[in-house]
């Protein structure tokens, strides 16, 4: 009988526990809420009895990532976790914004490598799992005061939009406009969206005030009568929300007339990716003239010009009654380390996802001299005072399983990571990596460290720094064993190898057909390289890319960089299909080397693009 006393008064008082305890997010959303829907005074919106206007960001990836471009993936698609939702939400915080727009609600892609997660899998099915991942946008932004413009369409194939719409019920997607079947197909998905109560935070989506507005989907294409019965279905379901028109006015396309007279309708909306920056101004003050003050007008995308252009174009709307403006687009923290990357076509190959707070790898596009102004217009528009940026928090070091391939889910704000090493958790650490940058490698670890001494152990720990101060410290990691060393080629320079031919050149275009990979090296049949270490090679793993599924690498092995063996290396395929970027064949090779050798010669059998090489030794 006391033992049963005993039983039962755990279990009340792991109950009592997990009831205090429940869900971190949840507690501080309910605490943190926003008190007011945002509502439309004329043309002007507004929280409450305050006017409502921002600079911010495109988010695309706010609740479905598509840039997971580690070399072994064959799905590039992948569901955000908390650590990198929260990394997104802080830095729009830190930049002064207000609203994040959303790219959609995706949909079950043709020919998607098995294991893509996505949102709606099948007419009127849903996949909860994603729902829930939507749960937690919801929730952080109400905790961090940040509205969302929640798109429910793409009108492209990317992420799944209209065409797959269309394709479950073997349509055309041109149909989906005026086919009945294929527009309560997409009805069921506004009806599970708006309908949904939160797991969250327990709130319904359509009480849900973190909802900036509804719009009917991204960039679409759709004749009116479409557009009329969807946003009035809409408000047929909640009468909270605004409605924004996702209608493609696009550069010298203006804005609809009867979207401006359309009572169902609260915001019109253009994008702007104009080559000419006075072509901006031309066809943003035509939608100005022609919506006459009617109805609230934002810039929902726009960039790709250079930082002197967007001043102006910010300037033109802070002085303008435009509601907002969204550049496009923003990237956060990868939470395997490092960011998420993503090439924009409409850059002309130079403009690539914008990484907060700007680094080096963005000084083509001027990235950090683009964000700061970002910001402080941010506040501008607001005529508000712009605050400092916050020092960054503590980074978090991933486990380390060997000392050439260190990486961290980075901070934040942070502009740079210092790393210290000791020889005992109790003993002094000192500074191996001097202000390191979490931008400096796509989807690789982002440090080597080559003072590591082999038969020592070591442990580890990261402060991330930016103009206002030092982070904490993050956790140590280790102990970490030193058993070999590694020669680490991210190719960008010709400074890690002993010799190349003459015909191996660097890349640094078309990043998108190679996982995004900035810095690679070409070369061609007949092309080789030869690498030297100062010990004897363990093991050896280099990644490339060719156009064809085929052995476009081979090996020897020196001990006196003359006589020169061939070796065999196992090679695997990632490929998944060139796709609508044309991917090229990611190859990996790698071998475990049993004699003795210092030299390394690869030899190209076709033409190739060299990504990593990581070559072990002792």
């Amino acid at each position: 009988m006391k033992k049963s006393v005993s039983v039962l008064a755990v279990l009340v008082s792991v109950l009592f526990f997990i009831a205090c305890n429940t869900n971190k997010v949840a507690e501080e959303s309910e605490n943190e809420g926003f008190e007011n829907f945002i509502t439309v005074d004329g043309n002007q919106l507004k929280d409450g009895d305050e006017t409502f206007r921002f600079v911010s960001y495109n988010v695309p990836t706010l609740n479905y990532n598509e840039d997971e471009f580690e070399f072994s993936r064959l799905s590039p698609y992948s569901l955000p976790n908390e650590y990198e939702l929260r990394d997104v939400f802080e830095t729009i915080k830190q930049t002064g914004g207000k609203v994040i727009r959303m790219y959609t609600i995706p949909a079950r892609m043709q020919n998607a490598p098995e294991g893509t997660p996505t949102y709606v899998t099948d007419p009127g099915e849903f996949n909860e799992e994603a729902f829930e991942t939507m749960d937690m946008v919801l929730a952080l932004a109400n905790e961090y005061q940040i509205r969302v413009i929640f798109s429910l369409l793409n009108n492209w194939p990317w992420m799944g939009g209209r065409p797959e719409y269309a394709a479950f019920r073997d349509k055309e997607k041109d149909e989906f406009w005026t086919d009945s079947q294929l527009i309560a197909d997409f009805k069921k998905t506004i009806d599970f969206t708006v309908n949904r109560v939160n797991t969250v935070t327990g709130t319904s989506y359509k009480e849900d005030k973190a909802i900036m507005c509804w719009e009917t989907g991204n960039e679409l294409t759709s004749p009116f009568e479409w557009t009329v019965q969807i946003t009035r279905y809409i408000k047929s379901l909640d009468s909270n929300h605004l409605i924004l028109d996702g209608y493609h006015a696009i550069d010298d396309r203006t804005v609809r007339e009867e979207s401006i007279t359309e009572s169902s309708i609260d915001i019109v909306h253009s994008h702007h990716y104009e080559v000419d920056p006075q072509k901006f101004i031309e066809n943003v003050e035509r939608n100005i003239e022609k919506i006459d003050g009617r109805k609230p007008y934002m810039i929902g995308e726009f960039g790709f010009v250079g930082t002197p252009a967007i001043e102006q174009y910010i300037n033109r709307v802070i002085d303008s009654d435009i509601v907002g403006m969204l550049i496009w687009g923003l990237r956060g923290h990868r939470r395997d380390g490092g960011f998420y990357w993503h090439s924009e076509p409409l850059g002309y190959g130079r403009y690539k996802s914008y990484h907060w707070p700007g680094f080096d790898s963005g000084e083509e596009y001027d990235e950090r001299n683009l964000m700061a102004l970002l910001r402080e217009k941010a506040y501008e528009i607001n005529g508000e005072t712009m605050p400092p940026v916050p020092k960054p928090s503590a980074p978090e070091l991933l486990p380390i399983e060997h000392v050439g391939k260190i990486t961290w889910k980075g901070s934040a704000g942070a502009s740079a990571y210092d790393l210290y090493r000791s020889e005992s958790t109790e003993g002094d650490f000192e500074i191996v990596g001097y202000n390191l940058s979490d931008a400096s490698q796509q989807y690789y670890p982002l440090f080597n460290d080559q003072s590591a001494e082999i038969g020592k152990t070591y442990y580890y720990k990261l402060i991330a720094k930016n103009k206002s101060g030092e982070s904490l410290p993050s956790e140590v990691v280790g102990p970490v064993e030193v058993e070999t060393k590694m020669l680490v080629d991210n190719m960008k320079n010709f400074g890690r190898m002993y010799y190349c031919t003459r015909g191996i050149t660097i890349s640094t275009a078309n990043d998108r057909k190679f996982k995004e990979d900035m810095y690679r090296l070409n070369g061609k049949e007949g092309d080789e390289i030869i690498y030297y270490v100062p010990g004897y090679i363990k093991h050896v793993k280099i990644n490339s890319f060719c156009q064809e599924d085929m052995t476009n690498l081979s090996f020897e092995l020196s001990i006196n960089g003359d006589e020169f063996e061939e070796v065999e290396a196992s090679r695997t395929s990632y490929g998944s299909g060139a796709g609508a970027y044309g991917y090229w064949v990611p190859l990996s090779y790698q071998m475990a080397v049993n004699v003795e050798a210092q030299f390394l010669k690869v030899k190209i059998n076709a033409e190739t693009e060299l990504s990593r090489l990581e070559l072990e030794y002792r």
